[in-house]
Order: C-alpha cells, then sequence, then structure tokens
C-alpha cells in the first residue's frame, strides 16, 4: 500500500499558526497560477481533435476555457470550436464520455451567446439520446462514466445553466426512475441486503466512477424530483449499507468482494465517497454521514499524494477536491488548509512526482487540465465544484 503513495511531508492544520487568506490559497501563488494558465494554454495548441469527450477529449479543455472566463463573447466562440459539435458520433450517451457532454456545454454556450436556434436544435440532440437511457431493456449500464447517471447529470447541468431550464421535471423523473427500478432489480437478483445496486463489467463496483456512490450522489443532487418516501426508504438504506463496506481505515473498496485496502481516488475509494457522505448529511441530517465524510478526509490527508500523478480522476487534484468540498460543509479552516497544501503540491511537483505519464497528458480528467481546473477553484473556495461531477442549484 505504501507503494502507491507519497508520505505527506505536510505538517497537519494547527489553528494557533492559521495564516490562510479567506480567499483560499496563498497569495503568493497567485502569480504562479496565471504562469500555469499561460503555459496550459501553449500546450494545447496542439490538440488531437479525434476525441472530443470532456473526459479525455477537446471538451475538456471547453469547459477550463469556460471555468476561466465565462462571459467573454471571444473565448465563448472558441469554445464552441473545440466541441466539435459536427463531428459527434451518438455513440455513448454521458457527459464525461459520450455525446450529452459536448452537447450540453454547447447549449450553455449559444445560450450566453444568443444563438436560440442552436440552442433549440442542440437540445433536440440530446433528447433523443434519452430514448435508449429510459429504455430499462437496453445494455445502457448505470454507473456515471458511461451510463445514466452520466446522462442525467448532463440534463441536470443544463438547467443548472439555462434559463428558464429547458428540460421538463417529467423527463428527468424518468430517468431517476429508470435508475431506481434497474438498481431494485440487480439488487434483488443478487439477494444484497440494500434496496439498489448496480453491476458493470460483471463486477458490483462501489465508487463515484463506476459504482454506486457515484450514482446516489447524482440522485441525491436530484432529490427535489425524488419522492420521500423513496429517499428514505431506497436510497438511504442503500448508503447504510456502504458504510458497512468501509476498510478499518476510513477508505472504501472498490467493488464488492475486493479486500485490498490500495486505491485512495475519485474513481474508486474514499475520495469519491465524501460527496455522496457529505449530501446524506445534508439530506438526511444526521450526523454520522459527516462523521463518515470527516474520517475520509482524513485518510486521503494521509495517503492522498498518489504516485500517479496530478490529475482528477487519479492524481492529487481530484483527491484535493475533497477537502473543498469538507470546507464547505463544515466552515472548519482545517480542510481549506489541507486544500491549499495539495494545491502546492500541484504546483511544485509538476512532473517530479508522477509514477507514470498519463496517456491522454492535455485532458480535463487525466492530464493537466484537470489540475489547472482545480488551481482556478482553489481562489474561490466557498465556490469551487468538482466539474463534471457536482452541480450548485440542487
Amino acid at each position: 500500500m505504501s507503494q502507491k503513495f507519497f508520505v505527506n511531508p505536510f505538517e497537519d492544520y494547527n489553528e494557533a499558526e492559521d495564516h490562510i487568506p479567506d480567499m483560499g490559497i496563498v497569495p503568493r501563488y497567485c502569480t504562479c497560477i496565471e504562469d500555469r494558465w499561460r503555459s496550459t494554454e501553449e500546450q494545447f495548441q496542439n490538440l488531437d481533435f479525434k476525441d472530443y469527450s470532456v473526459y479525455t477529449g477537446t471538451s475538456g479543455y471547453a469547459l477550463l476555457k469556460l471555468k476561466k472566463e465565462p462571459n467573454i463573447p471571444k473565448n465563448l466562440k472558441e469554445i464552441k470550436k473545440l466541441l466539435c459539435l459536427d463531428k459527434l458520433k451518438g455513440r455513448r450517451h454521458t457527459f464525461l464520455c459520450g455525446d450529452a457532454g459536448p452537447l450540453a456545454i454547447g447549449i450553455v454556450i449559444n445560450d450566453k451567446l444568443g444563438k436560440h436556434e442552436e440552442v433549440e436544435h442542440l437540445l433536440g440532440k440530446l433528447t433523443s439520446l434519452g430514448r435508449d437511457v429510459l429504455n430499462i431493456q437496453s445494455d445502457l449500464p448505470n454507473e456515471y462514466l458511461y451510463g445514466r447517471a452520466g446522462y442525467l447529470y448532463a440534463i441536470l447541468y443544463v438547467n443548472e445553466n439555462v434559463s428558464p431550464p429547458p428540460f421538463e421535471d417529467q423527463l428527468i423523473t424518468q430517468l431517476i426512475e429508470a435508475i431506481l427500478v434497474c438498481g431494485r432489480d440487480v439488487a434483488k437478483a443478487g439477494c444484497f441486503k440494500c434496496p439498489l445496486m448496480y453491476q458493470w463489467h460483471d463486477s458490483y463496483y462501489l465508487g463515484a466512477a463506476h459504482g454506486l456512490a457515484g450514482i446516489l450522489y447524482l440522485l441525491l443532487q436530484a432529490r427535489s424530483y425524488i419522492a420521500e418516501t423513496d429517499l428514505n426508504n431506497v436510497i438511504r438504506p442503500t448508503i447504510e449499507y456502504l458504510l458497512t463496506q468501509r476498510f478499518p481505515s476510513g477508505n472504501f473498496p472498490s467493488s464488492i468482494g475486493r479486500e485490498a485496502d490500495k486505491y485512495m481516488q475519485w474513481c474508486h475509494g474514499a475520495p469519491g465517497f465524501v460527496y455522496l457522505l457529505t449530501t446524506a448529511y445534508k439530506v438526511f441530517q444526521d450526523t454520522k454521514y459527516l462523521q463518515a465524510a470527516l474520517e475520509c478526509g482524513d485518510v486521503i490527508w494521509e495517503r492522498g499524494l498518489i504516485k500517479k500523478g496530478y490529475s482528477l480522476c487519479h492524481g492529487v487534484s481530484g483527491n484535493g477536491y475533497c477537502f473543498l468540498e469538507l470546507y464547505q460543509t463544515t466552515q472548519e479552516r482545517k480542510h481549506l488548509y489541507r486544500a491549499t497544501r495539495f494545491a502546492e503540491w500541484c504546483l511544485n511537483k509538476v512532473n517530479e512526482h508522477e509514477e507514470l505519464s498519463p496517456d491522454r497528458p492535455l485532458s480535463l480528467f487525466e492530464g493537466i487540465a484537470g489540475p489547472m481546473y482545480f488551481l482556478l477553484d482553489m481562489q474561490q473556495p466557498m465556490e469551487a465544484k468538482f466539474p463534471g461531477f457536482s452541480l450548485s442549484y440542487i
């Protein structure tokens, strides 16, 4: 286990020595962040437009540029080109890895530019993807990266960023019902001691990207569309079941039956569970969920400087976002301090502490765009949201 992460060299938070500025990352790094932005822009001059996904392709860089300058028309027009909307293949349905991501971002961009006809056209294309998603007999999975939960996020993302929200409640409730029906069926077939379970590639994954935690988090973000009976009798007992699967360290296994306590990254392990647990605390007002989230934070602090690199999906920047989520939930400065230290690591250790070079080194979830997004968010920590996963308004 010790081979997968660097020993954390930072002293933990000491209230008596708290010198963190209210706006987040320490001022001397603001210039470094701007320098990093310029360097990032230079590297993106050689993008491969064959991959237009948010996860590893040009739409991920589009999302980063939208984060940096969300209302400048020149930037918005450049973002449109990155989305490759004329090249979409209709093969996948999710925000991160499919057509739904570029379409959703394209709707938001065109709405900002006042291109109403293009908005309507893209809304039609995004809506049409829903046919397969709503068909519970299709072979579409339910997980976040490639399945129904990822399509649900795309719909919610558009409604969050376009006014008035274009997608009606009926579509969202139908999507949620399809996810719940599939989860009930798998749980029943596998005789699980929880109301919901999901399978992907012959495994019962538990984490944010492919498993139960990610699906439940999306459902809780859409809780205004879910009946109280389902929240209390279906979703909450499933969260309770997840808590029984924890390792003694406070970490979570990647899937049912995995006994190795080794993953400490957003896609698998405690970092992806923080968001579910903090949201469960807010929804159900039960402090045991907050306590579990805090314990996740402690083990991420201990083991979160992982050797895989700096990425969002399986790297230090993705782990750093957990502390921002805990800071927003508790207002405790310790979590902002920890986030700042992880941001320092991303700024100071570029290419120095990375076990393997990422296959897609420019991408949002595997490459340099992810840490850049995290560093931008560190400048306004109370507004920070994990890109492509966390929503603001629900």
